[in-house]
């Protein structure tokens, strides 16, 4: 990765150099906290799918999120009004949808094979960066990134085939399709970074989609439920620990995009701990080694991205319709 500033200035003193490593170990600890944190949400997800449909766990998550965004955003004397409202309704339609289709892959299929198909964003937004070169006219494609892509297919490959069983096929391919719009979803988190718009508006605005995307949806999937104690516990429970977005925010705000990517993926080892520990999913060495494909490719694809980006300017990383 190269210097934003390579011209020589002062000597940075032990103690900025100190300072720096504190951050950057912070980073790591945050993004490895939220990692964990987003794989017990799948878990709690999983249980409360057995009472609820996902359109209404979806409502619930939007409803905690928004309340707790409104009380940050007040007590940090931030406020919630924003320029553009046009590019955070486009980014909650994306980002709830994909939120939707990943909470039935849970339902319906074992918690680490949901998580993985929702992990491939990395390599989606490597395709897509391929793709945006075709278009644009490159007169030359990245044969490591199309590796890298190649390599995260055959990944989803090997998780499917054995851990997926026939009338799980659905869930399955939708799953696959969660992790395509979170690819596009962070392309648009990324557009609203640029015009200036602070992690929690983006992330209250993306709740309050969730919340008004998920009542509309939960009166096609049998309407509200009466919430138990148990049930309400669950579903308070994952619209608390979505908060960890806000984690992971500010990780790849403070550290190194690239170490920040490597430990997101530590999510999918905890969910399969998770798995094997709750749920009595069995392990598939196929697909083990599927999983690992999937995590070399993604964090290849998003070290080769970043090389990309640095001989570009910024809008250019981003299709057109993506723009600010």
């Amino acid at each position: 990765m190269t210097s934003p500033d390579p011209s020589p200035g002062p000597v940075p003193s032990a103690g900025c150099g100190s300072g720096r490593r504190a951050a950057l170990t912070s980073a790591s600890a945050l993004m490895v906290a939220a990692a964990f944190l987003f794989a017990t949400m799948g878990v709690c997800v999983k249980l409360a799918s057995a009472h609820y449909g996902s359109g209404e766990i979806v409502m619930y998550r939007g409803l905690v999120g928004v309340l707790v965004l409104a009380v940050l955003a007040h007590a940090r004397g931030e406020t919630l009004r924003t320029r553009v409202p046009g590019m955070h309704l486009w980014r909650a339609i994306v980002g709830v949808s994909a939120l939707s289709l990943w909470f039935y892959a849970i339902a319906g299929l074992p918690l680490p094979t949901a998580m993985t198909l929702n992990y491939m964003s990395s390599v989606w937004m490597a395709l897509f960066l391929i793709g945006g070169g075709i278009l644009a006219g490159g007169s030359r494609i990245d044969g490591r990134l199309m590796a890298s892509v190649l390599a995260g297919f055959a990944g989803v490959a090997m998780v499917l085939r054995p851990t997926i069983e026939a009338q799980q096929l659905w869930h399955g391919l939708l799953g696959l399709l969660s992790g395509v719009l979170s690819a596009m979803a962070y392309l648009q988190v990324t557009a609203l970074g640029r015009v200036g718009e602070p992690e929690s508006r983006v992330v209250f605005y993306f709740s309050l989609g969730g919340l008004v995307a998920g009542a509309v949806l939960s009166q096609f999937t049998g309407g509200l439920h009466t919430t138990p104690w148990r049930g309400a516990a669950l579903l308070l429970a994952v619209g608390g620990l979505a908060t960890a977005q806000l984690m992971m925010t500010r990780a790849y705000a403070t550290g190194r995009p690239l170490v920040n990517a490597s430990l997101q993926y530590l999510g999918i080892a905890f969910a399969f701990v998770y798995g094997v520990l709750l749920f009595g999913e069995p392990v598939h060495l196929v697909a083990l080694g599927g999983t690992l494909l999937i995590v070399a490719a993604g964090i290849a694809a998003a070290s080769l991205r970043q090389g990309n980006q640095a001989r570009v300017r910024p809008a250019e990383t981003l299709p057109p319709d993506i723009e600010p």
